[in-house]
């Protein structure tokens, strides 16, 4: 039975390479979705939004933008704030990149990276006015633990990049692995918010578990006003 679920894990991957080449195959989607591909090279090693939007406006940021449901939606909802959707397998990204390009927004732009290099290393102190991050994959062995994108280092970077009044927003399906997300979060010197996570339900992933019935652990971290990052 195992080898069964493997054969079927690879036959579904092999699909999506599949799917992905000939999207990005087709001159025409290609070049649309080059119009919203941020492509970083060797010699970045900022992440300037302003100079990405040619304008200065709130940035929001997805990590784990999958194919783009929300932020899609969420960009077209809030016009005057800018919006960076990021995923760091190529395939995916194209696929994100051209769904995206598709939308016409000039308030969206896709990023291929490491979410941890770009948290960590290459955004500004106080320079985003939103975090969204819902169903990162909880790598549940033990041995996989080190792969999680949780850590107390990426949420002190989350708490020092956001602005004072910023929002981070978290959702996932995994009970256990929220049990360990949302103390990290309090931890950072974020507070609990009342307010409801916007993606929580309206990412690709979310309305497959809630058609499915399963619950979803989700918060929102507010970073108070008068504080210090650390």
């Amino acid at each position: 039975m195992a080898g069964e679920g493997v054969a079927r894990y690879r036959h579904a991957f092999m699909a999506r390479l599949r799917k992905a080449a000939r999207i990005w195959g087709n001159p025409k989607a290609r070049e649309i979705g080059e119009r919203v591909l941020f492509a970083p090279d060797d010699h970045l090693f900022t992440i300037d939004p302003p100079a990405m939007f040619g304008r200065r406006a709130p940035i929001e940021i997805e990590i784990g933008a999958g194919k783009g449901e929300f932020i899609i939606e969420r960009a077209a909802e809030f016009p005057d704030r800018d919006f960076i959707a990021v995923e760091l397998s190529s395939t995916i990204t194209r696929v994100l990149a051209v769904r995206c390009g598709r939308a016409g927004l000039d308030n969206l732009r896709v990023v291929r990276m490491d979410a941890r290099t770009l948290v960590n290393l290459m955004l500004a102190d106080a320079s985003v006015s939103a975090f969204h991050i819902y169903y990162p994959d909880p790598w549940p062995k033990e041995r996989h633990v080190k792969h999680r994108l949780f850590t107390p280092t990426l949420v002190a970077s989350l708490f020092r990049t956001v602005e004072p009044g910023a929002t981070a927003y978290v959702a996932t399906d995994v009970r256990d692995y929220s049990a360990e997300i949302f103390p990290m979060m309090l931890a950072a010197g974020f507070i609990r918010a009342v307010e409801a996570a916007p993606g929580a339900e309206r990412t690709g992933f979310a309305r497959k578990y809630v058609a499915a019935g399963k619950p979803v652990y989700s918060a929102a971290f507010r970073k108070p006003r008068e504080s210090k990052s650390n």
